[in-house]
């Protein structure tokens, strides 16, 4: 299989989930995540030789994704943009029902996570195996779990506290 091959089948069977993660870490700005995608891809097609087959292709293409969110935000222009984006869209909407009014609540706690958090939550939200976040994260799936289980309990407290 060629490198361009190889490629189309990474882009193919990844996309989706990146974009999905990078929209996560961006409060949902489809623009911004977009951008992050595409830089994500462009990464991956110019490090695809340097790939040793140590972990899973799918590990490593989520931790250029995560390293990539997280430029991002660090650049103090786009976590302006993101605040702004949070304030324009709770100020805009009006809710139609409680669940849809919880949903938002708990996105903005996950907003408020620590960065490593925020990244094992939406990666969760996701579907992704813990053996695998475990990787990518660098601690054992024992670790992660509990680690789960304190963020929900966080994430709980934060959507039932009204005053966020």
């Amino acid at each position: 299989m060629s490198t361009e091959e190889q490629f189309n089948n990474i882009y193919n069977s990844h996309y989706s989930k990146v974009f999905r993660l990078c929209k996560g870490y961006f409060c949902g700005d489809v623009a911004l995540a977009s951008d992050a995608t595409q830089e994500i891809f462009i990464k991956i097609w110019e490090k695809l030789d340097t790939f040793r087959n140590e972990s899973s292709i799918s590990t490593w293409i989520y931790r250029i994704t995560v390293n990539t969110c997280l430029l991002y935000l660090r650049k103090s222009s786009a976590k302006k943009e993101i605040r702004t984006e949070i304030q324009s869209q709770v100020a805009s909407e009006t809710y139609s029902n409680e669940k849809e009014e919880q949903l938002e609540k708990m996105y903005q706690c996950i907003q408020k996570l620590e960065e490593t958090n925020k990244m094992i939550i939406l990666m969760t939200l996701d579907g992704v195996e813990y053996q695998e976040i475990a990787e990518v994260i660098g601690i054992t799936e024992e670790a992660l779990r509990v680690r789960i289980h304190r963020i929900k309990k966080s994430l709980t407290q934060c959507v039932q506290n009204e005053n966020i």
